[in-house]
Protein backbone atom coordinates (compact mmCIF):
# COMPACT_ATOMS: atom_id res chain seq x y z
CA UNK A 1 0.00 0.00 0.00
CA UNK A 2 1.36 3.39 -0.81
CA UNK A 3 0.05 7.20 -1.60
CA UNK A 4 0.31 7.74 -4.83
CA UNK A 5 2.17 10.88 -5.50
CA UNK A 6 -0.26 14.42 -6.03
CA UNK A 7 -1.61 14.92 -9.71
CA UNK A 8 -3.17 18.58 -10.22
CA UNK A 9 -6.09 16.78 -11.82
CA UNK A 10 -7.03 15.33 -8.88
CA UNK A 11 -9.00 16.81 -5.90
CA UNK A 12 -8.15 13.91 -3.60
CA UNK A 13 -5.51 12.39 -2.62
CA UNK A 14 -5.39 8.20 -4.12
CA UNK A 15 -4.32 5.29 -2.16
CA UNK A 16 -2.23 2.79 -4.28
CA UNK A 17 -3.40 -0.74 -2.85
CA UNK A 18 -1.23 -3.71 -3.93
CA UNK A 19 -3.32 -6.76 -2.72
CA UNK A 20 -6.16 -4.28 -3.78
CA UNK A 21 -9.67 -5.29 -2.33
CA UNK A 22 -12.44 -6.68 -4.23
CA UNK A 23 -15.44 -4.50 -5.88
CA UNK A 24 -18.62 -5.57 -7.47
CA UNK A 25 -19.39 -3.49 -10.69
CA UNK A 26 -22.20 -3.27 -13.13
CA UNK A 27 -22.12 -1.11 -16.14
CA UNK A 28 -25.32 -1.57 -18.25
CA UNK A 29 -26.31 -5.50 -18.54
CA UNK A 30 -22.73 -6.16 -17.67
CA UNK A 31 -21.45 -7.52 -14.03
CA UNK A 32 -18.66 -8.49 -12.99
CA UNK A 33 -16.03 -8.45 -9.32
CA UNK A 34 -12.79 -6.67 -10.05
CA UNK A 35 -9.67 -6.04 -8.04
CA UNK A 36 -9.27 -1.98 -6.86
CA UNK A 37 -5.94 -0.96 -7.93
CA UNK A 38 -6.44 2.75 -5.81
CA UNK A 39 -8.93 4.58 -3.98
CA UNK A 40 -10.11 7.88 -3.05
CA UNK A 41 -12.54 9.81 -1.98
CA UNK A 42 -13.17 10.71 -5.60
CA UNK A 43 -12.80 7.33 -7.36
CA UNK A 44 -11.39 4.86 -7.94
CA UNK A 45 -9.31 2.43 -10.47
CA UNK A 46 -9.95 -1.41 -10.62
CA UNK A 47 -9.37 -4.46 -13.15
CA UNK A 48 -10.76 -4.89 -15.89
CA UNK A 49 -9.66 -7.48 -19.44
CA UNK A 50 -12.65 -5.87 -20.99
CA UNK A 51 -13.98 -2.15 -19.40
CA UNK A 52 -16.93 -0.26 -20.90
CA UNK A 53 -15.88 2.93 -22.71
CA UNK A 54 -15.43 6.01 -20.89
CA UNK A 55 -18.65 7.89 -20.37
CA UNK A 56 -20.08 4.73 -19.13
CA UNK A 57 -22.35 4.71 -15.90
CA UNK A 58 -21.39 2.51 -13.27
CA UNK A 59 -23.18 1.17 -10.32
CA UNK A 60 -20.50 -0.14 -7.17
CA UNK A 61 -20.61 -1.98 -4.26
CA UNK A 62 -17.80 -2.87 -2.08
CA UNK A 63 -16.71 -3.97 2.09
CA UNK A 64 -14.92 -1.92 4.61
CA UNK A 65 -14.79 -1.63 7.69
CA UNK A 66 -18.19 -1.03 9.24
CA UNK A 67 -20.51 -2.28 6.30
CA UNK A 68 -20.56 -2.14 2.77
CA UNK A 69 -20.33 0.82 0.32
CA UNK A 70 -22.49 1.54 -2.58
CA UNK A 71 -22.03 4.52 -5.36
CA UNK A 72 -22.49 5.45 -8.52
CA UNK A 73 -19.73 6.74 -10.61
CA UNK A 74 -18.84 7.35 -14.52
CA UNK A 75 -15.76 5.49 -16.59
CA UNK A 76 -13.51 8.68 -17.01
CA UNK A 77 -10.03 6.25 -18.10
CA UNK A 78 -10.57 3.09 -19.79
CA UNK A 79 -7.72 1.02 -20.89
CA UNK A 80 -7.91 -2.37 -22.34
CA UNK A 81 -6.63 -5.24 -20.73
CA UNK A 82 -5.75 -3.04 -17.54
CA UNK A 83 -8.78 -1.50 -16.29
CA UNK A 84 -10.88 1.46 -16.00
CA UNK A 85 -10.76 4.93 -14.02
CA UNK A 86 -14.04 5.92 -12.33
CA UNK A 87 -15.01 9.29 -10.84
CA UNK A 88 -17.84 8.71 -8.19
CA UNK A 89 -21.10 10.44 -9.02
CA UNK A 90 -23.32 9.68 -6.25
CA UNK A 91 -23.25 8.28 -3.11
CA UNK A 92 -25.25 8.09 0.28
CA UNK A 93 -24.01 10.12 3.01
CA UNK A 94 -23.48 7.13 5.22
CA UNK A 95 -21.38 4.91 2.38
CA UNK A 96 -19.43 8.40 1.99
CA UNK A 97 -18.83 8.21 5.68
CA UNK A 98 -17.65 4.34 5.99
CA UNK A 99 -14.90 5.30 2.97
CA UNK A 100 -13.92 8.37 4.62
CA UNK A 101 -12.94 6.26 7.49
CA UNK A 102 -11.48 3.56 5.99
CA UNK A 103 -9.22 6.05 3.59
CA UNK A 104 -8.35 8.07 7.29
CA UNK A 105 -7.35 4.53 8.40
CA UNK A 106 -5.33 3.42 5.59
CA UNK A 107 -3.71 6.90 5.29
CA UNK A 108 -2.68 6.64 9.11
CA UNK A 109 -1.39 3.42 8.68
CA UNK A 110 0.57 4.53 5.06
CA UNK A 111 2.16 7.30 7.90
CA UNK A 112 3.19 5.23 10.80
CA UNK A 113 4.96 2.47 8.64
CA UNK A 114 6.86 5.70 6.59
CA UNK A 115 7.89 7.19 10.14
CA UNK A 116 8.79 3.34 11.41
CA UNK A 117 11.10 2.86 8.26
CA UNK A 118 12.40 6.36 8.39
CA UNK A 119 16.08 5.96 9.97
CA UNK A 120 16.98 8.02 12.62
CA UNK A 121 20.30 9.60 12.68
CA UNK A 122 22.36 8.43 15.90
CA UNK A 123 24.29 10.71 17.90
CA UNK A 124 27.64 10.06 18.15
CA UNK A 125 29.98 11.47 21.45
Amino acid sequence: MRLEPPDSRRKYPRIMLPKGMWVAWQAGADRAVSRVKSLSLGGLFITSHNPPPVGTLVKLLFEVPGGEVRARGIVKRSVPGQGMGIQFSNMGHDDRARLHQLLSRLMKELEDYTSDSTPTQQNSA
